[in-house]
């Protein structure tokens, strides 16, 4: 486990989308990685398993259809998001850097 006392907080802005849906997909990753994010992505996953999926009658077992998961975060032109920078998430940051505008918060 990372030591969260000695990790930078950086906020970072996007400062343009990247044409690559690789590329929006790390930036997408790093934004959910948000501690805020975070919360309201458990609150709307315990939600969800208690009443979203269905439960019916297939082939004489039951069967559960799931309910997709919530976006609560968006790859767009001016979304800021704060993450503690360790050294799990640098290469991921490095591959997308050019994209984004960090300032240390």
């Amino acid at each position: 486990m990372p030591n969260t006392a000695t990790s930078p907080t950086v906020q970072f802005t996007i400062t343009a989308i990247p044409v690559e849906h690789r590329r929006q997909q790390t930036l997408l990753r790093l934004m959910r990685m948000n501690p805020g994010v975070q919360g309201a992505l458990n609150r709307l996953k315990r939600e969800r398993l208690r009443s979203g999926n269905r439960r019916t009658a297939r082939a004489g077992r039951i069967w559960l259809a799931r309910e997709e998961c919530t976006r609560v975060v968006f790859v767009e032109k001016g979304a800021t998001f704060t993450l503690r920078m360790t050294p799990q998430i640098a290469a991921d940051v490095k591959s997308v850097e050019k994209y984004l505008e960090a300032k240390a918060g």
